[in-house]
């Protein structure tokens, strides 16, 4: 049987492919990969579609043993790397024998690695997705996280070549992100000593950051407005609630909420936000639509020019 067998499951190991869309009327959230950037360049090492199902490891500390021949990409957080115990590249085609095992240390800089199989991992939707949302029970494994044991199929393709993306062209990962968010119609509610307050201020990551949302800590912000009637919620979106310690929502947000939001973060710097760890520093600054839109289109006319290289031997 072509699979992997979870040895060590990590702190949090989650099957993941590009999200669930289209489902939020039903109240399912996106899910999918915390840094898609990343999940996505796995995937594109080894050849397989842009929506194959990979793994995303959070903080590391996954263990895989191959039951059959395969090829492998690691990608995202820095982390230490070994195939039976032999150090191994990451942003790298790597081949792995039967009966060979994998492991993924535990990160030193950014929160989330993605591990990627040659073909992907063959796992049955559920509505129209692959992707684990443990809040909702759904996708992946019996819609929880891996544990010991679990066998992850895999889809039957040919080898590929052994590409690597140079350092030039990767993601860096620092313990400090700068998020450009586009205020929101609820903005005018936030007086402006309060606007400036948000942006000229940095706020810490707590520990209370998850795939639902990054809870931080700084300066008070108040609006002029305590509750609202719950709409829906995008992701990136910043909530001030009653305490006036912003919330930016990400992946596995609730669906709907009732507080005021001051903007919503450009989703290009979600994934950068999502590589923090909690006493890392977030600043916020602002930005127009029309920079989004720009921001946007540069960045997916950089990734087109993205490119990868034979690995060096």
């Amino acid at each position: 049987m072509s699979a992997l067998e979870v040895v060590q499951p990590g702190l949090l190991s989650l099957l993941q492919d590009r999200g669930r869309f289209a489902q939020a009327a039903i109240g399912l959230t996106t899910g999918g990969p915390m840094d898609p950037l990343a999940a996505s360049l796995a995937n594109r090492l080894l050849k397989n579609p842009k929506d194959a199902t990979l793994i995303e490891v959070s903080f590391g500390g996954l263990a895989v043993r191959a039951m059959a021949e395969t090829q492998i990409a690691v990608t995202g957080a820095t982390l230490p790397l070994s195939i039976d115990g032999k150090e191994q590249a990451l942003w790298s085609v790597i081949d792995v024998a039967a009966g060979e095992e994998v492991n993924l240390g535990f990160s030193e800089t950014g929160c989330r690695s993605y591990l990627a199989v040659r073909g992907g991992f063959d796992i049955v939707e559920s509505f129209g997705s692959s992707s684990t949302v443990v809040r909702e029970g759904i996708g992946g494994i019996n819609g929880q996280r891996l544990a010991v044991g679990d066998r992850l199929p895999i889809h039957a393709a040919d080898p590929t070549q052994h590409l690597w993306l140079p350092p030039r062209m990767r993601p860096n990962y620092h313990h400090r992100a700068t998020v450009r968010v586009i205020p929101g119609y609820q903005y005018a509610h936030f007086p402006r000593l309060e606007q400036r307050r948000f942006f000229g201020s940095e706020y810490l990551v707590t520990d209370r950051c998850d795939r639902m949302g990054y809870r931080l800590e700084g300066p008070f912000i108040a609006c002029d407005i305590q509750g609202i009637l719950s709409e829906g919620i995008a992701p990136g979106a910043i909530q001030i609630p009653a305490d006036g310690q912003p919330i930016a929502l990400l992946n596995d947000r609730q669906t709907i909420g009732g507080y005021p939001k001051i903007g919503c973060a450009l989703s290009l710097d979600c994934s950068a936000l999502a590589q923090l760890r909690p006493g890392d520093t977030v600043i916020f600054t602002p930005i127009s639509e029309d920079y989004a839109h720009n921001a946007l289109h540069l960045a997916e006319a950089f990734e087109r020019s993205r490119q990868l290289e034979s690995t060096p031997r």
